[in-house]
């Protein structure tokens, strides 16, 4: 008797159609291509969100554009995209696409998605703009990477100058094995798989990105991109460390999604146990830590995201 008082109580509080879709409801994660870092990461939230009672299926999807533009017409819930890319779709500034996406609202920071240039070293190639004529790989149609390479290609001005193929990056590390790429663009967490089985295959070298962009003006134009360093010896033959720059990749959800929902999940993604599942599941897991839970972020936060981040003492 005292539980059916309990159960009518919360129905009273929160009312039943409410109450019947938070806890039984299935969301959708949109989030990359089978193998890809997304991907993982879609699956590895998608099960600790069982612990919160969250039913929350994992789909693979072509990355970070077409996960904006299935969770703005809520055809899915959940997405991952670089920061920039959920920038320019809320201002209606994707290429292409003068479409504002403003449903999106962010919720946390996962990694540092880092633009990485791979050649072969024996073609001696050391700046970027002797990539003009090459074929070059730029990632997936409606991938974050694809997106990152034609902004960075255009502002440089080789854009147009360069044979792209528009390839994931398995794709394109057994193109480049084969000898059909001179070189092939990631923009994601390292180490990188694909660069890493190319390395095997091949003497590689890093081009430096870093220094063309910043003669563009790309990091006064561009305010989510950042500096970054990759370590020497990252990948095998890659003797010294390579300057390049890099983009969050974060975690959004629709507006319609519940307050508590999102709050939940945040919970228990970033209790003690969930930040060590996510490191088993990828280790660019690692840079998931409280204190960097809105790095990269410059859009509008979720409602159950600024109640956890205001708890975490992030956001004021």
């Amino acid at each position: 008797m005292q539980n059916l008082q309990i159960l009518l109580l919360i129905i009273s509080i929160l009312g039943i159609s409410e109450l019947f879709s938070i806890s039984a409801r299935t969301y959708r994660f949109s989030g990359g291509p089978s193998g890809g870092v997304y991907q993982y990461f879609a699956s590895g939230v998608s099960t600790l969100a069982k612990k919160a009672n969250i039913n929350l299926l994992a789909s693979a999807s072509g990355g970070a554009i077409e996960n904006i533009r299935l969770v703005n017409a809520e055809k899915a819930d959940f997405g991952i995209a670089n920061s920039g890319d959920v920038y320019s779709a809320r201002m209606g500034q994707l290429i292409g696409d003068s479409k504002k996406y403003e449903n999106i609202f962010a919720i946390n920071f996962f990694y540092s998605a880092v633009a990485q240039l791979v050649v072969r070293a024996e073609d001696r190639i050391t700046s970027v703009k002797q990539l003009e004529g090459k074929r070059v790989a730029v990632g997936n149609p409606g991938s974050g990477a694809a997106a990152a390479a034609e902004i960075f290609f255009k502002e440089i001005g080789i854009w147009e100058k360069i044979n792209k193929e528009f390839l994931g990056y398995r794709e394109a590390a057994e193109a480049f094995k084969n000898r059909q790429l001179d070189a092939f663009w990631v923009f994601a967490g390292y180490p990188n798989a694909a660069i890493t089985e190319a390395a095997l295959q091949n003497k590689i070298q890093l081009v430096d990105v870093y220094t063309e962009a910043e003669k563009a003006g790309m990091f006064k134009k561009y305010p989510y991109l950042t500096k970054e360093v990759l370590p020497a010896n990252t990948y095998s033959g890659q003797t010294q460390e390579v300057a390049t720059y890099s983009d969050a990749v974060i975690f959004f959800a629709h507006k319609n999604v519940p307050t508590e929902v999102v709050y939940n999940l945040l919970k228990v993604l970033y209790s003690k146990e969930g930040l060590e599942y996510m490191v088993s599941v990828h280790k660019a897991a690692q840079e998931m830590k409280i204190e960097h839970g809105l790095k990269g972020i410059v859009t509008p936060l979720h409602p159950g995201a600024e109640k956890f981040w205001k708890e975490m003492k992030v956001l004021k």
